[in-house]
């Protein structure tokens, strides 16, 4: 249907507002769960972990605290009480930071980890902990969030895990 100027005020109104709301929508391309879930469930495949799946309940608790983050985009882990594991994610300002970036940047650390010796030798300021939480596992249970910080401070992306992983002396797989 094509618009004129002949159409009523009110017409033009849910119009503008209709463009707004899409406008102001979170881009949900190329960050859904399964773009999370998927490149997870990968790295767990590689070393025969089983599948880990979405969850409602600990995503909802990786958007609350994304959402507190969103401010700040600072990598400061939330205090979930021991009840989750979680990975976290910075990318800057105008980059195409998504799921994937971010699980691929956690899984990276793998060249690190000595499954034989369950050790890391990651040089310094490095680890291997978030991969290892990644193939975790007893960790089968996966929420993840992603924001986009105020004043051009960057992506903010965290995953949390049920039950939590990385116990230190015990093997992720």
């Amino acid at each position: 249907m094509a618009w004129s100027s002949s159409r009523s005020p009110a017409a033009w109104l849910l119009l503008a507002a209709a463009v707004l709301a899409l406008a102001a929508a979170p881009c949900t391309a190329q960050n859904s769960p399964q773009d999370f879930v998927s490149p997870h469930n990968a790295a767990r495949a590689n070393v025969s972990v089983a599948a880990a799946a979405w969850n409602d309940t600990v995503a909802a608790y990786a958007q609350g605290y994304a959402a507190q983050r969103q401010g700040d985009c600072k990598l400061v882990h939330s205090d979930s009480g021991g009840r989750y594991g979680e990975n976290l994610f910075w990318g800057s300002s105008g980059g195409n930071w998504t799921a994937a970036s971010a699980v691929s940047a956690w899984v990276s650390e793998k060249q690190w980890y000595n499954h034989t010796s369950n050790s890391c030798s990651a040089p310094a300021g490095s680890s291997c902990g978030h991969y290892t939480q990644v193939v975790w596992r007893s960790s089968t249970a996966i929420g993840c969030a992603r924001v986009v910080c105020n004043g051009s401070l960057g992506v903010f992306i965290t995953c949390n895990y049920s039950p939590p992983g990385n116990y230190i002396g015990q093997s992720p797989y």
